[in-house]
């Protein structure tokens, strides 16, 4: 606590204490950011996780693109964005940004192979890439403390585009495939463990095959939202236990119908911003009940395509 001795008398200085204490006890300062995307593809903008309202401009990144990796990769001070799709070609960059802190990402590194539509996912100490353009069965990693370029980790089960990642502090699921396989849209979910590089393995099924949703996670609960079937866009939640192998279990459901959407979360809540259209629709969840979303306000620019990521997601202790 702040030291108010001799700045104001005893009785004012018990009522700031008082004030102090109330706003500052364990206050919940999970930032997340929103970044590229069809409809602006440099931009970045954030929200206070826990607090609804309108996003804010954070920065651009330095790269504009869209199609990035959609899942959280950050530390608790350091979020990562890699992949996508610039204004010509397929792009191998990753850059980061200081979360609590707005201004332009900076270089981080390449990507193993340069990609866009895929996946990823963190805990605080190792950021995970995975599938992407050319239904890709690659999985790479970085060290979020220190910028350098990827390294290989494994492969898939089999290679697949579209895909989303989440995670909690040790294991990471990869999520919603469209595979060179017939069909080529599947159920598929994959797992593995963060800290051993190696193949993943088979998880369970979603609920029904679709690609292009987004996932987000607490520590324990993984959420996996919106989607294209191939003929549809769908506007279902679905959650898995991350510690428990299985099938997702219907959650609820978005307010629209999108694809190509982003997310980021707390421990306890999910927000999902952007999607087709494009829209500007920011919505949240309680991750830890079920049910359909609320509104919490609208992104800075109405886009699709888009990364997310936030200093307080599943995989951060």
């Amino acid at each position: 606590m702040p030291n108010y001795q001799g700045v104001w008398d005893i009785t004012t200085q018990f009522q700031y204490a008082a004030e102090w204490n109330s706003d500052n006890q364990n206050p919940d300062l999970t930032r997340g950011v929103f970044a590229g995307g069809v409809g602006d593809k440099d931009v970045m903008d954030y929200i206070l996780v826990s607090t609804t309202g309108n996003a804010t401009d954070f920065g651009d990144l330095s790269v504009g693109r869209d199609l990035l990796a959609v899942g959280s990769l950050a530390s608790s001070t350091r979020g990562v964005f890699g992949g996508g799709n610039p204004s010509s070609g397929v792009s191998d960059v990753m850059d980061y940004i200081t979360i609590a802190s707005t201004g332009d990402a900076t270089d981080f590194g390449n990507l193993v192979v340069a990609r866009h539509s895929l996946a990823s996912l963190s805990n605080s100490v190792r950021g995970i890439f995975a599938g992407g353009s050319g239904r890709d069965d690659e999985i790479d990693y970085i060290t979020i403390a220190s910028a350098g370029n990827a390294t290989d980790f494994g492969n898939l089960t089999t290679a697949g585009n579209g895909v989303s990642g989440l995670a909690s502090t040790t294991r990471g699921v990869i999520l919603g495939f469209r595979t060179n396989n017939d069909p080529s849209i599947e159920n598929r979910i994959d797992y593995i463990t963060i800290g051993t590089t190696g193949n993943a393995s088979d998880f369970g099924n979603l609920t029904q095959v679709k690609y292009a949703g987004c996932a987000l996670s607490s520590n324990t609960r993984g959420i996996f939202a919106g989607g294209y079937t191939g003929s549809a866009f769908v506007n279902e939640i679905e959650y898995i236990t991350i510690a428990s192998t299985g099938n997702a279990t219907d959650f609820g459901n978005l307010s629209h119908t999108p694809a190509e959407l982003a997310g980021v979360s707390n421990k306890t809540r999910g927000v999902f911003g952007g999607g087709t259209g494009p829209t500007n629709t920011m919505e949240f969840i309680t991750i830890a009940t079920t049910g359909d979303v609320t509104d919490f306000g609208d992104l800075t620019v109405a886009r699709s395509q888009l990364g997310g990521t936030s200093n307080g997601h599943g995989g951060i202790a």
